[in-house]
């Protein structure tokens, strides 16, 4: 595995600062590439971030580029498909009269934008979205961007003090939602879009229309909306525990459509389910697949695209032709009479050679990478066939993607390196965390002078016949069931726990089955359920998918003989037989599972059989599935279990609607 040239605590760097005012860390002994200028000599990494945190406050511009971007924005684009296809269905919902034509979408996206306006929001301005899935949030996501501003998704179901950690340091002003307002921060203005529209709404030019609904211009707008102007904002996870907003601009727009166009080809009459949610950027790639095309974005709730026979049975019920999923939700569905003819792409994840051979026969598959920084992603791999190996393919069109080694020379074929991205649809960096920026968002020796690339901490290499193959990382990040996430920002959050004096996390299982499982060590005599304790804790301020799936107690954690943790022993541990209370695990007790259902008691055998999917000694009548560490995946495998070796059926959705396992147990019907 290379070195990294940009983390190294003995190396010296300088600060380079391009025309557009971007700042940029660069190891001193390498040349400093053409149209960057040193602005702070040779100096330690602490300082050269220090001094980037003080002269670079925000990574957004706040004057246009000395040469404007050409590129066209989002509702630029989107405009052109409403006026094409106006009669077309742009959104369907589960409920028909939710269904709304591409005339219709933009009619309403036009009016919300016009009262967003007249609220005084337009570019530069953050406006958040707590609206759960459904033809409400595509309006509301449109809208925002269509006034100029950017959106940030604030999931109404994540705890409350990460929300409000994020509309405070997104600093939002307006907040749109449906249901109860998630999230009390000073100043911050809500609009509840379930309210009528105010008629006549307040709207700056007393002789226009009150209700017009054309297509907004640019006069309207407080100023004009550019290409280098935040189109949104996702949060994701971070290392030093705090979660980091990545800034996307609508400059890579018109290269993502293009790309979806190259590759996938959708048009009017394809339907593409809305699997992923608006809070990852692979939600917007949903919506963009179907909008910019003219095709049909289908909609459905949470509950309906669950990985397995949820998932299968929404995706024939809703006659689905294009449906972008991550490999653990291809491997928890059967792909018989699934997508024929259509289109899956494998995304989030390394996806196999298993899943090609499951999911490719019968339809066109694809298999694409590219991190959120990067516009949604870079490359892409396809139709991808049974038996080749599977690669992540060749770059985007305006995209290019360098495999480069510790001196950020080009690494020959076949030779792994550190796979560094360039593109139209580089984010414009992290809100309010400009060293980090610096750090990751580089100068590039290849490109025009003043540009940038993207260090992604992927790890990969170039075939000698050309398409990239991706082989890891560089670092501690994670994908887990798709989801990114920095363990060190789980490590800090169990840190700040009272109790806790040192936490190590560590992922153990593959794909379907791949959870956290974290290791504390605490005083010399730890308080009785301190492990439970942590996870409540957790689950009160990070994502589910964030929260461990248990925490051990320990003594000491293990180190290696230079002092550091060994994560290699943890792993190992985590992968053997779960502990019994007495080695720490709270709310443990021994017991077997039982794979042979007991009609007598079938609340005790339910547990049984919970206890083993969840990797847990024993799961008592009145716990909670998830609070004992389930998680959608493993609601599938729990119910797939009671099919599979009970010959009965117990549906995903009771899983999640059911509190207890007492009350599960009372919903086992033959099969």
């Amino acid at each position: 595995m290379p070195a990294n040239p940009f983390e190294d605590p003995d190396e010296s760097y300088l600060v380079l600062c391009n025309q557009r005012g971007q700042r940029s860390l660069w190891p001193s002994r390498l040349p400093v590439p053409a149209g960057w200028l040193v602005e702070l000599p040779a100096t330690s990494r602490a300082r050269a971030r220090a001094h980037v945190e003080h002269v670079w406050p925000d990574v957004r511009p706040t004057t246009p580029a000395a040469t404007a971007s050409t590129a066209e924005t989002l509702p630029a684009l989107f405009e052109r498909m409403a006026a094409k296809y106006r009669e077309l269905l742009a959104v369907e919902s589960e409920s028909e009269s939710a269904a709304l034509t591409y005339g219709q979408l933009a009619d309403r996206v036009n009016r919300l934008a016009r009262r967003l306006i007249a609220g005084g929001l337009g570019p530069g301005d953050l406006v958040g979205i707590s609206v759960p899935r459904g033809t409400d949030q595509v309006v509301a996501a449109l809208a925002v961007t269509t006034a100029g501003a950017g959106y940030v998704p604030l999931d109404p179901g994540y705890p409350t003090a990460l929300l409000r950690h994020m509309a405070a340091d997104s600093g939002l002003r307006t907040l749109l939602h449906t249901g109860p307002v998630p999230v009390d921060v000073t100043g911050l203005a809500t609009l509840n879009l379930a309210d009528p529209d105010p008629d006549p709404y307040p709207y700056p030019d007393p002789d226009a229309d009150p209700r017009p609904v054309g297509p907004v211009t640019d006069e309207e707008r407080w100023r004009p909306l550019r290409a280098e102007d935040t189109a949104y904002v996702i949060y994701t996870s971070g290392s030093t525990g705090t979660p980091k907003g990545v800034v996307i601009p609508h400059a890579g727009m018109a290269a993502l459509a293009e790309a979806q166009r190259h590759w996938i080809g959708p048009g009017p009459g394809d339907r593409v389910l809305q699997w992923a949610s608006f809070n990852f950027d692979a939600g917007f790639w949903d919506l963009t697949l179907a909008l910019l095309s003219g095709a049909t974005l289908v909609l459905t709730d949470d509950r309906a695209v669950l990985p397995g026979e949820e998932l299968r049975r929404t995706l024939i019920d809703r006659r689905i032709s294009h449906a972008v999923l991550p490999p653990v939700a291809l491997t928890a569905t059967d792909p018989d009479g699934v997508l024929p003819g259509g289109v899956v792409l494998s995304t989030g994840d390394s996806c196999t050679q298993a899943l090609v051979a499951r999911w490719a026969p019968g339809r066109r598959m694809f298999n694409g990478y590219g991190p959120t920084e990067m516009t949604v992603g870079v490359t892409m791999a396809g139709p991808v066939r049974p038996g080749e190996p599977v690669s992540i393919g060749e770059p985007w069109p305006g995209n290019e993607v360098r495999v480069l080694d510790i001196d950020l020379r080009p690494c020959p074929p076949g030779e792994e390196g550190e796979l560094y991205l360039v593109g139209e649809g580089e984010a414009l960096g992290y809100l309010n965390r400009p060293a980090l920026t610096a750090e990751r968002f580089v100068a590039d020796p290849y490109g025009e002078g003043g540009s940038r690339m993207y260090r992604s901490g992927d790890l990969g290499y170039l075939d000698k016949d050309g398409p990239l193959f991706f082989t890891g990382r560089a670092d501690r990040q994670v994908k887990l069931r798709g989801f990114r996430v920095e363990p060190g920002e789980v490590e800090a959050a169990l840190e700040s726990c009272e109790g806790v004096r040192l936490a190590a996390v560590v992922v153990t299982g593959e794909v379907d089955s791949a959870r956290l499982v974290a290791f504390v060590a605490s005083g010399a005599d730890p308080a009785d359920g301190l492990a439970e304790e942590l996870r409540g804790l957790l689950a009160a301020r990070l994502p589910a998918h964030m929260v461990p799936s248990r925490v051990e107690v320990v003594e000491s954690l293990p180190m290696t003989s230079n002092g550091k943790i060994d994560r290699r022993v943890l792993e190992e541990r985590a992968a053997g037989s779960p502990p019994t209370e007495e080695s720490g695990t709270a709310g443990a007790t021994s017991g077997d599972p039982a794979r042979v259902f007991d009609p007598s008691d079938p609340v005790a055998a339910l547990c049984a059989l919970a206890a083993r999917v969840l990797e847990v000694p024993a799961v008592a009548p009145d716990d909670n599935f998830f609070d004992r560490g389930g998680h959608s995946v493993l609601a599938v495998r729990l119910s797939k279990a009671v099919r599979d070796e009970w010959g009965m059926n117990l549906p995903v959705r009771a899983i999640f609607e059911r509190s207890t396992m007492a009350e599960l147990g009372g919903l086992l019907t033959a099969d």
